[in-house]
């Protein structure tokens, strides 16, 4: 009798260490996975089981061919020292003019009012533009920024002491030589120009800068700014200037479009609390 229930318990324990085998040979292949109990701390997961297979990894980290582009982005605005593609040669000959009236820019001095305009077919819209131009004279490094001077953007049917414009090369070319002004190199109308009442403003280095600029790897915003100042300070009153010293920011009157003289490209007619000036030429 004794020997029968020996023989039972031991059957009984030799089917269940079997089954606790089968049952970890099981987690160990990552098939069974442990039960967490939840009157006890949580049982740790083996490491096979919490890998991710390699195939389904690769799937979810690299993206599908039709989710890359065919080509790079063009680099923004911000970084570019010029845009791609064709800049076209001419335009309509009329221009748009940018609406509505603008705050007054400075903070003190007399009020020299200015319009804003942009060749039809130059493919530049007027708005932008004319946002450009104002932020760029309300800033304290422009002209306006010495206390004595204030500037504001009027629409064309108002009265304006002069007008900034943006003109495909060719348009650009006649209206500075009908003001006396040649502006060609190399037989194409190629840097900008003011004349009586107009600051004349080339399309093409409004996209694609100018060679001192790209040289020294200046973003297309920095020269858009040092043209602007440039033309209008034409205007109001300031002519060329050399390079103060050597390897220094070259003063907004220097000629940047053509030649640092030996400075460095600065846009702004201010440096600190000064105006920043070269020697007269």
């Amino acid at each position: 009798m004794i020997d029968t229930r020996v023989a039972v318990i031991d059957r009984r324990r030799r089917i269940w260490f079997a089954a606790v085998m089968v049952a970890a040979l099981l987690v160990a292949g990552g098939l069974l996975l442990p039960t967490v109990w939840a009157s006890g701390p949580p049982v740790p997961m083996p490491v096979a089981s919490a890998a991710v297979p390699a195939p389904a990894l690769a799937a979810t980290s690299v993206p599908s061919a039709s989710a890359v582009p065919s080509t790079p982005p063009s680099p923004p605005l911000r970084t570019s020292v010029a845009l791609p593609g064709p800049v076209p040669a001419r335009g309509s000959g009329t221009f748009a003019y940018a609406p509505g009236r603008g705050k007054i820019l400075g903070t003190a001095g007399a009020v020299r009012r200015f319009r804003v305009a942009v060749e039809r077919g130059s493919g530049e819209d007027v708005v932008a533009f004319a946002a450009l131009v104002e932020s760029t004279l309300g800033d304290r490094r422009s002209w306006t920024g010495d206390g004595r001077l204030r500037l504001q953007r009027v629409p064309a049917g108002e009265k304006a002491d002069f007008t900034v414009f943006l003109a495909t090369r060719d348009t650009a070319g006649r209206m500075c030589a009908a003001g006396g002004v040649t502006i060609t190199v190399g037989g194409r109308p190629y840097t900008s120009c003011r004349t009586t009442g107009r600051a004349i403003i080339n399309l093409d280095r409004w996209r694609l800068s100018a060679p001192p600029y790209v040289a020294a790897k200046v973003p297309l915003p920095t020269y858009r700014q040092y043209v602007i100042n440039h033309e209008v300070g034409h205007e109001l009153g300031h002519g060329h200037q050399g390079c103060p010293k050597r390897g220094g920011p070259a003063p907004v009157m220097v000629q940047q479009t053509l030649t640092l003289r030996g400075c460095v490209p600065y846009a702004w007619p201010r440096r600190g609390n000064r105006l920043l000036q070269g020697p007269s030429l």
